[in-house]
Formats: C-alpha cells, sequence, structure tokens
C-alpha cells in the first residue's frame, strides 16, 4: 500500500521538473465543475490521507487536442478518492490506494481509471516494515487489509521501522493515480464548494527488492510514460504496460526515524536516513 509520501518540491519546481508552461493551464480552470482547482501548497514531508496534493493532468478528456500527449496542466487534489456517486465524502479516507490488478473493474476506480489519470509528484514514499513483539529481533514485511485477514492484529502486535524509497538521483517521482469529481448535492451547483475533486495512488505487488518491506509498492510511472499514461485515448494493454514498469532499479532505499510514524511531525529531517540499531520507542501510523 501507499499510505504516506513526502513532497519538499514547490510548485514552479514541480512545473520544471515536469515540462509544464505556468501558462499552460486550461481556460477551464477557474470552473470547478469542469476542471480541478490549482493552490499553492505548503513544502510536506507527511503527506497523509485527507489532506491536498499537487497532481499533474494531462489533456481534458473528451477535448480534441493537436498537441502530443503528456503532461499539461498541474492541479491540487483531495487524497482519498471519493466516486461520483458516493453519498458521503468521508469515504475517501477508506480510498487512498487502487490496487492495479482491479482498477479497470472496481466500481470505485474503473471509470477514472479510463478516463482520468493522474501523475503524484513525490520526493519519496514511506513504507513499514513489521516488528512482531513476540518474536524480538524479527522483522517481517507489512500487509495490506485487502490481502491479509490478519492485517490489524498483525500491525497491533508490532512495532514499525519505517523506510524512505526514492529515486537515488534526486528526481522526482511520478506515482500512478486517479482522480474523480464529487458533487456535494446539499450545495447549490454554482457554489465552488460544492465541488470536490479527489485522487488515489494505484498500487501493485512489491518487487522482490522492496517485498521484504512490505507487500505492496505504489506504482511508479518513469518518464518516459508520463505520455501514455495520462493520454485519455490510451488502450488497456497499454496501460497495463506502465502498471508494469516501475524503475524499481533506480530506487534507494534508506531506513528513516519513527518520528515520521505520527502525521503530527513534519520536516525534511523525516527523510534523512537513520543507522541501523536497537529501535527507538513506538508511535502510531495515525
Amino acid at each position: 500500500m501507499c499510505g504516506r509520501y513526502a513532497l519538499g518540491r514547490g510548485m514552479d519546481e514541480i512545473r520544471q521538473a515536469f515540462g509544464l508552461a505556468e501558462e499552460a493551464e486550461p481556460a477551464v480552470a477557474g470552473d470547478p465543475r469542469s476542471w480541478p482547482p490549482l493552490e499553492e501548497l505548503e513544502p510536506d514531508y507527511n503527506v497523509s490521507p485527507g489532506k491536498r496534493v499537487y497532481a499533474v493532468l494531462g489533456p481534458p478528456p473528451g477535448r480534441p487536442d493537436p498537441a502530443p500527449a503528456g503532461p499539461r496542466h498541474l492541479s491540487t487534489l483531495r487524497w482519498g478518492l471519493v466516486p461520483s456517486w458516493a453519498k458521503d465524502p468521508n469515504v475517501g479516507y477508506k480510498m487512498i490506494n487502487a490496487r492495479g490488478e482491479t482498477v479497470a473493474e472496481k466500481p470505485a476506480y474503473r471509470a477514472a481509471f479510463a478516463r482520468r489519470r493522474c501523475l503524484l509528484p513525490a520526493d519519496a514514499y514511506y513504507e513499514w516494515q513489521l516488528l512482531p513483539d513476540a518474536a524480538p529481533g524479527t522483522a517481517e514485511p507489512g500487509t495490506s487489509p485487502a490481502t491479509d485477514p490478519e492485517h490489524r492484529s498483525r500491525k497491533s502486535k508490532s512495532r514499525k521501522r519505517p523506510y524512505a524509497v526514492r529515486y537515488a538521483d534526486g528526481s522526482p517521482l511520478a506515482l500512478a493515480g486517479v482522480f474523480e469529481r464529487w458533487r456535494d448535492p446539499s450545495l447549490p451547483e454554482e457554489d465552488p464548494a460544492a465541488w470536490l475533486w479527489s485522487c488515489a495512488v494505484i498500487t501493485t505487488e512489491a518487487a522482490p527488492e522492496l517485498a521484504h518491506i512490505h507487500e505492496r509498492m505504489p506504482v511508479v510511472v518513469p518518464e518516459d510514460e508520463w505520455g501514455t499514461w495520462l493520454d485519455p485515448a490510451t488502450d488497456a494493454a497499454d496501460l497495463r504496460y506502465v502498471l508494469d514498469t516501475t524503475p524499481v532499479s533506480r530506487f534507494e532505499v534508506h531506513r528513516v526515524d519513527t518520528a515520521v510514524n505520527s502525521i503530527r511531525n513534519n520536516g525534511a529531517r523525516l527523510l534523512e536516513p537513520v543507522p541501523d540499531g536497537p529501535e527507538p520507542g513506538t508511535e502510531t501510523l495515525f
């Protein structure tokens, strides 16, 4: 799974990294009914579900566009996808991740996967290895509640060892995402607050190099596939190829301090490597 990540880059740095021009924002950007908003966000080294995050989008679906497919626009979305048919937006807190194996079929994600895909910039993502209380000195991979019936019990009986995963050269990760629009029926259509744009990170089975930390990992889209992922016209076979091409060989993985375990903590220090050694006291993840 992917439940936390870091992004210290600002809006201008993201635009430069993804080849976005400031003047390239679409004409519909000011209409919350037609296109996600864009607001400047503070650096956040402990991005958690429910927060607003930067997203790189391609051309709006259904609109003829002669330019090559690829990154076009920068927007802000809320992390935790709320389907258009949901009765309560709080369902998004349970929908921060979409499984790559089923994202094309699941009712909550299939429309977004077909027409509304995005890239979520990140400096690094965090994952937690479990240290079972009953077996001091041992470690086992973290699990997902979707695949492990004992997930909750296993987590409650273990301490958590956090790791940061990033590109070794410092380039931003481009997490594969999908986004959706939800309307609050209690507000008039013309009220900007009536429209919520939200997203989910797509995950997949962890590569062998990372499987000792957690059984899942986010899909990271390599730069040469950004256009494929963002193009609304990309077919299912090519999308499946992108879901299977996370460039794990370029990753750098290191342990970080357990301060990241609490969303109350923030700052660049959370990404600093810590040496192997005895584990300090545990904190809750959320």
